[in-house]
Parts: structure tokens; C-alpha cells; sequence
């Protein structure tokens, strides 16, 4: 009998007459082929339920590409050391939860030169890809493979994009031993999850500092990269990330922008009540595929989309930004807004820079160089910065407004973590009164460790 890797499948070809293999979980007939096949994640799994069955298997697919060798020592501080422990008990499968800027990509690097075996990193953008090339380059004297923004190289130890790794896993499923998956929250509930299945690796780590709820019963995350093994919020890392101050500005809408927010809120609950006296136990994301299909549903999302984009920009943001960038204009800022459109509103009104998915990676390299240095106090974004990137030390943080929630609210405060002697960061958040932003501000304020204060 032979397993045989196929395009991110596993094909089990020459079964002896009378096996079995039904009742294999992820086993199933392909007719079209006239054998059994099965996911390639389940390889390491479907190898060992055979031997323990008695059947020999004389040619079986392991990783092709060579043991990587050349990596240097590669220090940790204590609890990523006790992060990477605890990923090794659990069979070296699971997602390790750190706080932004804490150093997850430590804790990935530690992980590959000490397992030793070929390590295929997926990263979700190009900014990224670049960026933990030239962290593993720091601990690794061999060549490091990248698979995006228009380059296919390949190595003992790769980088690709969440995109490239997609759509070239078909090939490169039986090359690698450990998979590293960062921000891994991603995955568990899209078409990124085909990525993982199709690779054999039976090491796996997955790196984030918004896990998905435990409860989340619809994210298989678990069952692709293994379960939570480690985690730790800001307020359990004391000397290891900057303290920080937050401060809720609460402002209220001008006259005119408040009638207009009323009578888009009142559209759009009237389309979402119309829709849930219809449709019992359905939720938002049931709502937002129905109202595709309806003209009250497509008014209502209309109407939620636009006092959306009120809320992220009035007059009283307007003037609060101005009065704290200039209170700040010494020390170096990070300014948050929801869209591109905004940022570019911004960096028009205060001459700072913009940095969006339009800027290209040669020029956000030339302004993250000239914020490290000084050069340039202040930058704006939409969504670049709340991901991943590694950007230099911060000391003022502003939300204008956000579009993703929590998540978005926690890899935004890890921009400004990064510990300095005698630094403390201090953060602004601007909400409008009478809105869901004022309700999300006040839950997040009970749930994050730190100080706050409100300011009217």
C-alpha cells in the first residue's frame, strides 16, 4: 500500500483486499480516481491508525526538503520561554496568545531553530513577508525562501503571503515539517483554511494577540493549527511593555450631524427589526446576506453605512484632532482613522503622512525609517498599522475611529507598547456620545488592564 501526496491530498493507492478505510476520519472514496483520499493534514494521523491496523507502508510522503542548519542561538525573555514550553508539551501543535509587541515573532523564531525541520511561515500581507525575512535572516545563516509580491523562491525555511501560500500549497504541501501561521486568527472560518489542510506539516504554530472566542463554535482553528496553549494580556506583562495612560475624549455631534445620524440609525434598526421578526434566532451576519436581496435590507445597510462614515470624521473629531496634535507635536504620534478617505482628510488638514495599501513598500519603508529617526513626528493610517508591522516606538496614540472592534482595538494599543527607559504611552481614544462608539469604549475600559481617565 502506498500514500501518495497529491496536489494537498493524501491518495492511498494498492489497499489490500479486505482493509477497511471508511471509518478513518478523513478518509473518504474519490470515484473518479478509484481510491481513497484524504486531506493531507490528516498524513501524520492516517500513518499512525495503518501501523497500528498491521499494514506495512513502504513508500510514504515526509517532508522534502532538507533539515534547515545554520540557525544562531536565539535568546528569550522568560515567558516566551514558558510559551514555547508549553507549546512543546502540547505536542508542538497549538496558538500562543501574546500581547502586540511582546515579541510573538521570538517565540516562532525559537521554535524553528530548535525544532530543526524545513518551516513554511504564512504572514497576511507583503509588508509582513518582508519584514520576517529579515528577522530570520538575524538568526539564520541559510537561505530563506519568499513566496509573494511576485517572487517564487524556496528554501528550508519559507515566507509566503496567506495568498501565495494558498495558492501554490498544492505544490508545496510535502515540503515543510512546521507550519508557523502568523496573526492565525485569520483562519478558522474562510478560504484560507484550505492552505493548512493541504500541507502535511505535523508541527504547527499559530501566533496572535486576538484569539477567537472559546465559544466560537464555528472556528476551526483548533482543529487546524491546535488549540490555545499559552496566553497573556497586556496587564500580565509588567517591565516588559511601556505602562500606558488611556484617555476617553466623549464628544457630541454638531446639531445637523446628530439629526442625520437619528434618522440613518432609525432606517437601518427598522430594516434589521423587520428582519428578525421574519427570520427567529437569525443574527447580523444572516441579515447582512438577506439584505442583499430586499429593497429595505439594501436602504438599511445604506443607512448603516453612512452614519458609519459620520460618525468616523464630524466636526468635534475634527477639532479634538487638532488640539491633540498640537499638544503632541514633540512627541511621536500614531494617528488611527476607519478609512483611507479620512486619512487622507487628515494628512490634507495637519500635513502628516498617510500610510495606506496605496503606498508602496519602497516608500512605507522610507516613512517608517523617517518616524524611527525622528524626521517625521506623526503618521496616519487606516488599517496598515494595525497588523503585524513592526513600527518603530511610539509615545501618543490616537483613535479617530475604528471598523473592526476589538481586535482592531487591541493590535492598535500594541503600536505603542514597545518599552524606552522612563517611557509611559499615552493613548486618546475620540467617541461620540449617544453611539455604539461610546457603549464599545466603556466596555473595553472595563476589560483592559491600565490607567483612564474621560475627558468631556
Amino acid at each position: 500500500m502506498r500514500i501518495v501526496f497529491d496536489r494537498g491530498t493524501l491518495l492511498l493507492e494498492e489497499v489490500p483486499p479486505g482493509l477497511v478505510l471508511d471509518d478513518i476520519p478523513g478518509v473518504l472514496w474519490d470515484p473518479r480516481v478509484h481510491a481513497y483520499r484524504a486531506p493531507a493534514r490528516f498524513f501524520y494521523a492516517l500513518l499512525a491508525e495503518l501501523r497500528r491496523r498491521g499494514v506495512p507502508l513502504p513508500d510514504r510522503p515526509l517532508p522534502k526538503l532538507a533539515p534547515p542548519t545554520g540557525f544562531r542561538p536565539v535568546s528569550l525573555r522568560p515567558y516566551q520561554e514558558a510559551a514555547l514550553a508549553a507549546w512543546r508539551r502540547a505536542g508542538r501543535r497549538g496558538v500562543v496568545v501574546l500581547p502586540t509587541g511582546s515579541g510573538k515573532t521570538r517565540v516562532a523564531l525559537a521554535a524553528m531553530a530548535r525544532t530543526a525541520t524545513p518551516a513554511l511561515c504564512l504572514v497576511p500581507t507583503r509588508a509582513l513577508l518582508d519584514q520576517w525575512v529579515e528577522a530570520i535572516l538575524e538568526i539564520y545563516d541559510g537561505a530563506v525562501g519568499r513566496y509573494g509580491d511576485g517572487e517564487r523562491t524556496l528554501g528550508p525555511i519559507t515566507v509566503a503571503t496567506y495568498a501565495s501560500g494558498y495558492r501554490h500549497m498544492a505544490r508545496l504541501g510535502d515540503h515543510f515539517g512546521l507550519l508557523v501561521v502568523d496573526e492565525a486568527h485569520h483562519f478558522g472560518r474562510g478560504w484560507r483554511d484550505e492552505a493548512l489542510e493541504m500541507s502535511i506539516a505535523p508541527l504547527r504554530l499559530g501566533l496572535t494577540a486576538t484569539p477567537a472566542p472559546a465559544k466560537d463554535e464555528n472556528n476551526r482553528a483548533a482543529f487546524l493549527l491546535g488549540p490555545v496553549v499559552f496566553e497573556l494580556e497586556v496587564g500580565d506583562l509588567p517591565g516588559f511593555l511601556a505602562p500606558l495612560d488611556r484617555v476617553t475624549c466623549r464628544l457630541r455631534l454638531d446639531r445637523d450631524e446628530r439629526d442625520e445620524y437619528d434618522r440613518l440609525c432609525e432606517l437601518y434598526r427598522g430594516a434589521y427589526r423587520a428582519f428578525l421578526g421574519n427570520h427567529l434566532g437569525a443574527d447580523w451576519e444572516d441579515f447582512l446576506r438577506h439584505a442583499a436581496h430586499t429593497d429595505e435590507g439594501r436602504r438599511g445597510i445604506a443607512a448603516w453605512r453612512r452614519a458609519r462614515r459620520l460618525l468616523a470624521y464630524p466636526r468635534s473629531k475634527q477639532n479634538a484632532l487638532a488640539v491633540l496634535l498640537s499638544r503632541h507635536r514633540a512627541e511621536r504620534t500614531l494617528v488611527f482613522v476607519a478609512d483611507n478617505e479620512t486619512a487622507y482628510a487628515v494628512a490634507r488638514e495637519h500635513l502628516i503622512m498617510p500610510l495606506t495599501c496605496e503606498v508602496s513598500p519602497r516608500e512605507r519603508q522610507e516613512v517608517l525609517a523617517g518616524f524611527r529617526s525622528g524626521r517625521l513626528r506623526a503618521l496616519v493610517s487606516a488599517q496598515v498599522l494595525n497588523e503585524g508591522l513592526d513600527v518603530p516606538d511610539a509615545d501618543v496614540g490616537i483613535i479617530v475611529a475604528g471598523r473592526l472592534g476589538e481586535r482592531e482595538y487591541v493590535q492598535r494599543v500594541g503600536r505603542l507598547l514597545r518599552p524606552r527607559p522612563d517611557k509611559r504611552a499615552l493613548l486618546y481614544e475620540l467617541v461620540v456620545e449617544q453611539s455604539n462608539e461610546a457603549w464599545l469604549a466603556a466596555r473595553r475600559g472595563q476589560r483592559h488592564a491600565g490607567r483612564g481617565r474621560s475627558a468631556a
